[in-house]
């Protein structure tokens, strides 16, 4: 595993350690690894979200009503 060193203002090495001592995390680098990952995740949640609101504005408005599209919706995740 790499290895790699961040340098902190008190109040944040405290909360880290804060979080460590509650028990939701066996270490600083354990939180700060999780941290990562969550954020790493949100960022390719919003580039999926944001290549289906290009996708949707790259193709030509549907002339079915709100009411087909939204069956539609419904199928698809049934």
């Amino acid at each position: 595993m790499a290895q790699m060193n961040v340098s902190l203002p008190d109040t944040l090495k405290n909360w880290a350690e804060t979080r460590v001592s509650e028990g939701m995390y066996s270490s600083a680098s354990d939180y700060v690894r999780d941290l990562m990952r969550r954020d790493k995740e949100q960022t390719e949640r919003l580039a999926r979200l944001q290549s289906a609101i290009d996708e949707g504005l790259s193709t030509p408005p549907s002339k079915r009503s709100l009411d087909e599209i939204v069956a539609e919706g419904f199928k698809r995740v049934a």
